[in-house]
Formats: C-alpha cells, sequence, structure tokens
C-alpha cells in the first residue's frame, strides 16, 4: 500500500476524459459516458469505453448518461461518480493520503459552473483540487512558451466547446469561448439528414460519418458513403447514399461559429501580441481540429499561419501532466498564478 497517492491531471471533457498520472503519463483515455440503473442512479452499470458500448443498445430500466454537456456539468451525482472511476482505475484506491487533483475547464464557464467542477472533482476523493483554464494547458501540452514575454494563440476545439485564447507570460491575457464542439457537429449532420432524406440515424452513426467525409473546405473529389438509419414517415429501417459534399454543407454553420470565436479574440487582441502571433501562428489543438480543412479554412479566411499540435486530442492532458510533474518548481519561481485552487 503506497502512503501518499500520485498527483493526477483530469482533462473532463464533454466527449472523452483522459488522466495523466504523475511520473507515469497518460493512463486513461475514455469516453465521457455512465451507464446507470433507471431505478437506482447510484448503481453504475458500467463507465467510459465499456459505457460506450452500451450507448443508444440499453435495455428497459437501463439509462446511459452524459454527465458533461457543452464544457458543463448537467449531471453532478453521475460525474463525481466518474472522477472517482477514472482515479480508482488509473492509481488504485490503497493510499492513505488522497491525491491532489489538476483540472482543465473551458475559459466560458460561470463561477458557479467552475464551483461545480471543483466539488464533484473533490468529492470524489481528492485532498486537494487545482483548476486551470483548458487553453492553457493545451498550450502547454503543445510546447510553446507560455512564459515568455511573446504572445501566443490556442484554438483548443473539443466536443462541447472551442476555446480560443492568447497567452503572454503565464497567463491568459484574452479568452472567449462558443458552445461549439465535436457534438454540435455530429448533430448537425443528424439534422441534415432528417431534414434532407426523412431518416433519423444515431449519434455514433453521425460521428462514424464525420470522421469519414466530414471536411470544413469541399473536396475536390467528392467521395461517398451509404449510411443506416430510420425513415421518418415508414417507421421502417432505410438505407441511403450521402456525399462529402452534403456533409460539409451540414458541418459549414458550426465551422462559422468556430471561426467567429477565433475573430473575436483576435480583434481584441493587443497589437504587440497580435504581431507575435502574425510571426508565430495560430496552434490548434483538440479532437475537433482533426476535421478535413480545418486548419486550411482558418488560414484563409483570417490570413495568419496556423499549425496543428503534434497531438491535438491530448494536449490538454500533456499540459496537466507538465504542470504536476513541476509543480515545485514552478511554486519556487512564483509562476503559479494561472492556477484556481478550490
Amino acid at each position: 500500500m503506497g502512503f501518499v497517492a500520485h498527483d493526477l491531471g483530469v482533462d473532463l471533457g464533454t466527449s472523452n476524459t483522459l488522466v495523466y498520472v504523475k511520473h507515469k503519463g497518460i493512463m486513461i483515455s475514455e469516453p465521457t459516458i455512465v451507464v446507470v440503473d433507471a431505478g437506482n442512479e447510484r448503481k453504475v452499470r458500467a463507465v467510459g469505453d465499456d459505457a460506450k458500448i452500451m450507448l443508444g443498445r440499453t435495455t428497459e430500466g437501463v439509462i446511459a448518461v452524459r454527465p458533461m454537456r457543452e464544457g458543463v456539468i448537467t449531471d453532478f451525482d453521475m460525474t463525481e461518480i466518474m472522477i472517482q472511476y477514472f482515479m480508482r482505475k488509473a492509481i488504485g484506491s490503497s493510499y492513505l493520503v488522497k491525491p491532489r487533483l489538476f483540472l482543465s475547464y473551458p475559459c466560458s464557464i460561470s463561477p458557479i459552473e467552475r464551483r461545480a467542477v471543483g466539488e464533484a472533482a473533490k468529492y470524489a476523493g481528492s485532498r486537494k483540487v487545482m483548476l486551470v483554464e483548458k487553453p492553457f494547458a493545451a498550450a502547454l501540452g503543445s510546447g510553446l512558451p507560455v512564459f515568455d514575454p511573446n504572445g501566443c494563440m490556442v484554438v483548443d476545439i473539443g466536443g462541447g466547446t472551442t476555446d480560443a485564447a492568447v497567452i503572454s507570460l503565464g497567463g491568459v491575457v484574452i479568452s472567449h469561448s462558443v458552445r461549439v464542439g465535436g457534438v454540435k457537429m455530429d448533430e448537425a449532420i443528424i439534422d441534415f439528414i432528417k431534414r434532407e432524406f426523412n431518416i433519423l440515424i444515431g449519434d455514433r452513426t453521425a460521428e462514424e460519418v464525420k470522421l469519414d467525409l466530414g471536411s470544413a473546405l469541399p473536396l475536390r473529389d467528392e467521395r461517398r458513403a451509404r449510411i443506416r438509419g430510420r425513415d421518418m414517415v415508414t417507421n421502417l429501417p432505410q438505407t441511403t447514399e450521402i456525399t462529402s459534399t452534403q456533409i460539409y454543407e451540414a458541418l459549414h454553420e458550426p465551422c462559422v461559429a468556430i471561426l467567429g470565436a477565433i475573430k473575436w479574440v483576435l480583434e481584441r487582441t493587443p497589437p504587440e501580441l497580435a504581431a507575435d502571433i502574425m510571426h508565430n501562428g495560430l496552434y490548434l489543438t483538440g479532437g475537433g481540429s482533426l476535421l478535413y480543412g480545418m486548419d486550411q479554412l482558418i488560414a484563409s479566411e483570417l490570413g495568419i499561419p496556423v499549425l496543428l499540435s503534434k497531438e491535438p486530442m491530448d494536449c490538454a492532458a500533456l499540459g496537466l501532466g507538465n504542470i504536476i510533474e513541476n509543480y515545485e518548481l514552478l511554486e519556487h519561481l512564483g509562476r503559479t498564478s494561472f492556477l484556481k485552487p478550490f
């Protein structure tokens, strides 16, 4: 039995949750889903990967819950249970001193919503909770010089939110967040197919279509795929063919919303820092940044260089890991102002 539990970094996302363990790296990367009994929500059937398999296929008396929506906790109890489950899976439960938890959160959430995140982590079994703005953690995980007197810009396109921030001298200078991300893209595809073909498809099918045909720019060579769903007129199973051009049209609105958030930040960025961004470029992180043509769309619309981070889906968790591994040094140098103790 260990005496003191390893510090943990938890990137609590709408779609996926990643857990970084001190000295070990990212140990968990699983969907943010919990399956529970309908009559007793404290009785958990599955969490993470096991729960995703059951999504949309649960029997009567069993419900699948997504405790996070647009970066905000929608079910406090389920969030607490999920964090506790991931903590135990990552480091076990045989320790005398509880772990410190470093959690990332979207920059747009209100103080009350931020408090809910901190309380869920506290009740899950941590001795101390430190909150970090997600774009700052993503910048750190991308290897950007966040403590230098130069401006760097990060756009984190997650499952529920897109966070755009300008960072300099160890802090966020200006940031903006819109509740648009991978989930909204899936919903846009579902709505488009419902409107155009009168066919209802599920979240998993929409995500597969997005990964296969989705793009932020029109493709030169049009691609096609067959999808299965339920006909809304006859209520019978139906198959239809869709094209990459149609999916581009469906995803245009969410892409425009993401562009709007980036423009909002750039318009309010101090001139010196804006010059640094023009020179160094804008960095994309998060799973949504992997949408084909997203970097080209932003670069062509804004006229600034756009770079995709090396491991976009892991950047925020790696940034939290960087903080955990060097926490004593950062504290000694007085560079912990970006941390918000809870």
